[in-house]
């Protein structure tokens, strides 16, 4: 029997946008508390500072209004589900814009203000199907907006990780679009159907080439958190950890992702 054939998720225009918008408020409400030595505090991002990271989410946000205000590309170069695997090599240079942003906007809460302002602006002029060109190729403002999901929702984490009690909220959409675009991430990158990976409330994909599962229990399952899996998804735990920790339950011969993850660099 021939393996079934994938349909591509879609998401709620709409409610992407408004998740986008409500995260990057939910960041710009707790960036706005932090004091000059929470600011000056390591990261788990190699030397950037929380004050780095917190320029670099203003840069990931306002790249939608940048853009917006450039002429469309003439056509699409990237599908939604291929943008994960293009982040890596973007890593140099996105540091090195990181750090001059920072350093030349001292007044972080300005910046946000502004950002927000700008995105808001734009957004409210822009159709879904416009075609905007990223560093990695053009893409429909829909699909583009989603990857700001996932910027928005990894950094928050980064964010909470490196100041103990800050406790970002996480928009409910965006976390689920989070966890979606990376859970079927993943079964592109591995296509097949005998591990099922479940990832609840949100997200339960198959993957992995093997005897496909048809009814009943699945013989390989993968079960964790949505944070735990964006945190094994972009290289922030190590798959043994996860299982040592017993943030992941994992059971069958096929249920070792290791191998498979980090999907983004």
């Amino acid at each position: 029997m021939p393996p079934a054939k994938k349909r591509t998720r879609t998401y709620d225009p709409v409610k992407i946008r408004t998740a986008v918008l409500t995260q990057f408020g939910h960041v710009h409400q707790a960036v706005r508390t932090l004091t000059p030595d929470q600011l000056a505090r390591p990261t788990r991002l190699g030397d950037w500072t929380v004050r780095d990271l917190a320029a670099h989410l203003t840069m990931a946000v306002e790249a939608i209004s940048h853009s917006l205000a450039l002429e469309a590309p003439p056509s699409r170069t990237l599908a939604l589900l291929d943008w994960p695997f293009t982040t890596a090599p973007r890593a140099e240079g996105i540091s090195e814009d990181t750090r001059s942003l920072a350093e030349a906007n001292p007044d972080l809460d300005g910046l946000f203000a502004r950002t927000e302002q700008r995105i808001k602006e734009s957004l409210a002029q822009a159709p879904d199907d416009r075609l905007i060109g990223s560093r990695t190729g053009a893409m429909t403002l829909a699909d583009y907006l989603v990857t700001r999901t996932v910027e928005l929702v990894v950094h928050t984490d980064d964010l909470n990780a490196a100041v103990p009690g800050l406790d970002i909220p996480y928009d409910r959409q965006a976390l689920a679009a989070c966890t979606r675009l990376l859970a079927d991430a993943l079964a592109a990158k591995a296509p097949g159907g005998s591990t099922e990976v479940r990832i609840p409330p949100y997200a339960v994909v198959q993957c992995v080439e093997g005897p496909r599962h048809t009814r009943g229990t699945p013989p390989n399952v993968v079960e964790t958190d949505p944070l735990t899996w964006i945190r094994l998804a972009t290289g922030r735990v190590r798959w043994a950890d996860a299982i040592a920790d017993a943030k992941v339950s994992a059971s069958g011969e096929r249920a070792d992702l290791g191998g498979l993850l980090p999907l983004m660099g």
